[in-house]
Parts: structure tokens; C-alpha cells; sequence
């Protein structure tokens, strides 16, 4: 009778481990498909971000924070290079730390992750212990997860997890996390081309005008707060003449003169850059083609009836100086929010290249 109740007892005992086994297993596969779809709902995020219209270092900050908030992570930090040195794009570290987490490159513990571009876990043992990168702090992590940032196999960087419970990664999906380094990747390469636009705009010597670079980006962003602008291109079409017969320090005057003028009727909500050369663009903000042809022919007209004297730099002793009157021809189309507006302009452009020399008009296209 004792020895059946103890066989009775075992199978109970080895039915309720399997039970647990089961279960365990149906968590895990819950905890891995919960994650997948975290996962997949991060990178829906990742593409909403790189759409807004924000700043690249807006749009960065803010994927940290997505990072942060999905993966309940304590601190999150991304560290790229950018050819001089390691700069933080975004962290929600205390500054204090700042000059530790952008030399971890340099730390012995991560150079083998680097070089073999593999993942980083490590973390403390005890209380009292510090990881081997921290160099004056105790309490903010005791554990971090550390991954080298590639783009086209070439280093970039790289993202720093870190959490103030020992082992607290002990049982994260690496899997999981080496798609969302990838994504980070994926955003930074994708973002670094609006970060180059934003970063070579230039104020133009003779107008004090920016260059076109900034229509791409800071203007651009401006611009898509409405649903449908209208964009104008037009260029002194007699420059040529002018800089031969009068010559190159007039012409130079012929546009400072132009451009003041149409800076002077525009509205502040408007903007004006200086594209190439003789060309100009004015992007009206908001406002659809149909409504700006009082304006355009105004500000057409005043340009034209401008009377620009001969540049002294540019008469010989004795000469008298003539006067010049710019004419311009313009081109304006419909410009719709999110479309690509460098494509836009470059319709434009072509239509002024294929114009003929003496086409002196306002068309829409």
C-alpha cells in the first residue's frame, strides 16, 4: 500500500512537471511573439519618424526615446562617428556621463565586439562592483549590452543599453535586439543624407540669400505644414549680355538689386533662395497657383522696371556709366505636401534650360 501511494505520488510529481514544462514553454512562445510583434510595431515607428518633418537630429532623439519606452529600457544611448570624432546623438543619460559613453570605442572590454562586429553583454556580479568602463559612477548600471553599428561593413558607431540591476539581460532575445540594432543602422543611413543637406547650406556672397540646399530641408519642413504650395523659378535671362557689355561686377549688381527687390514684397511665411547662378526660387507657402498671379506679375513688373547702374569697377577712366534693366523669365507649378521637391524644381529648371533665349514670360506648368 506505502510503496503504490509513492508511486501514485512520483507520476503526480512528473504529470505537474511536465505540466510546468508546457507551460513554460507556452510563455516563452507567448514572451517570443510578443516581442516579434513589439518588434514589428518599433519599425513601423522607425518609418513614421524618418517621414516627420523634423531635424536628422530631432528624428534620432526620438528614435532613442521609441527604443526606450517599447523595450522598457533604463538607458539607451547611440554613439556615431562622424569622420573626427564620436559624437552622442541621443542619449537620456545625465550629461556628467557623456564623455564616458562617447570613448567607449577605445574601452579594452568592446574592442573585440568591434573588430568582430558581434554584440556586447556584461555586467556586475555584486553590489559594490562597477562595470570596467565606469570610471567615477557606482549606482546608475549595473549591466549593459553593447553593439557596434555597421553600415555597408563599415564601422559607424555604436548603441549602448544599460540597466541598473545586475543581469538584467541575462535572458533578453539578442535575436530581437540585433534587428533593432539593424534598424538603427538602417535610420542613421537614411537619415545622414538630410543631415548632409541640412549641413551644406550656405548664405549666397552677393543676395545674402541661402542656397538651395536649404529649400530641401529646413524649407521643405516649412512648406509641408501645408497641403498644397506653389512653387516659382525664374532667372535673369539677360545676365549674359550684361556681365559682357557692362561687365561681371554689374551683372553682380543686377542680382543683389533683383533679389532685394523680391525680398522686400514677399511674405515672411514664404520662402526665397537663391538656386544657381541667374535662377531664383520663391516657394509660396500654403497658397495654391491660381491665387498668386497678382502677385507674381508684380513682383514681375517691379523687377523689370528696375534701373541698375554701371558698377564703377567696371568703367574705364573717363567712361560714363550706362544703365541696365534686368528681365526675367518665370515658371510656376503646384508643389503637393510629402512629394519630392527637389523634383519639383528640377521640372522647373529644365523648363528655363529648353526655354528660348529671349522668352520673357510667366508660365505654368
Amino acid at each position: 500500500m506505502i510503496i503504490l501511494v509513492i508511486v501514485l505520488l512520483v507520476a503526480i510529481i512528473m504529470l505537474l512537471m511536465i505540466y510546468n514544462m508546457l507551460i513554460s514553454k507556452k510563455i516563452d512562445k507567448y514572451n517570443n511573439l510578443n516581442q516579434k510583434v513589439v518588434s514589428l510595431n518599433v519599425l513601423q515607428e522607425f518609418m513614421d519618424t524618418i517621414s516627420e518633418e523634423k531635424t536628422s537630429n530631432d528624428k534620432i532623439r526620438k528614435i532613442n526615446e521609441i527604443l526606450i519606452e517599447k523595450y522598457d529600457i533604463k538607458y539607451s544611448t547611440i554613439v556615431v562617428y562622424n569622420g573626427a570624432e564620436y559624437i552622442i546623438k541621443a542619449t537620456n543619460v545625465d550629461i556628467k556621463h557623456w564623455d564616458a559613453l562617447k570613448n567607449l570605442h577605445s574601452e579594452e572590454i568592446f574592442k573585440d565586439s568591434i573588430e568582430t562586429a558581434t554584440p556586447k553583454y556584461i555586467t556586475v556580479e555584486r553590489e559594490g562592483e562597477r562595470l570596467p568602463y565606469q570610471k567615477m559612477e557606482f549606482g546608475r548600471s549595473k549591466s549593459a549590452m553593447f553593439f557596434p553599428l555597421y553600415i555597408d561593413n563599415v564601422y559607424i558607431g555604436y548603441w549602448i543599453i544599460e540597466s541598473g540591476v545586475p543581469h538584467d539581460f541575462d535572458s533578453i532575445d539578442t535575436t530581437v535586439l540585433e534587428v533593432v540594432k539593424n534598424n538603427i543602422t538602417s535610420v542613421i543611413k537614411t537619415i545622414d543624407s538630410q543631415g548632409i543637406i541640412e549641413n551644406i547650406v550656405k548664405e549666397d556672397l552677393y543676395t545674402g540669400l541661402k542656397s538651395v540646399e536649404y529649400l530641401y530641408g529646413e524649407g521643405k519642413r516649412k512648406i509641408d505644414q501645408y497641403t498644397v504650395s506653389s512653387i516659382c523659378m525664374f532667372e535673369i535671362t539677360n545676365i549674359i549680355d550684361i556681365n559682357e557689355e557692362l561687365g561681371r561686377h554689374t551683372g553682380n549688381d543686377v542680382i543683389t538689386k533683383v533679389s532685394e527687390i523680391v525680398k522686400q514684397n514677399i511674405s515672411p511665411d514664404y520662402i526665397f533662395v537663391r538656386y544657381m547662378g541667374p535662377k531664383f526660387v520663391i516657394a509660396l507657402s500654403g497658397i495654391a497657383v491660381d491665387g498668386i498671379s497678382e502677385f507674381i506679375i508684380n513682383i514681375k513688373d517691379r523687377i523689370e522696371n528696375l534701373k541698375v547702374k554701371q558698377s564703377e569697377e567696371d568703367l574705364y577712366e573717363d567712361e560714363e556709366a550706362q544703365y541696365v534693366t534686368p528681365k526675367i523669365n518665370l515658371v510656376i507649378t503646384t508643389y503637393y505636401k510629402g512629394t519630392a521637391i527637389e523634383g519639383t524644381t528640377k521640372k522647373l529648371e529644365e523648363y528655363l534650360e529648353l526655354a528660348p533665349e529671349d522668352e520673357n514670360d510667366i508660365n505654368y506648368i
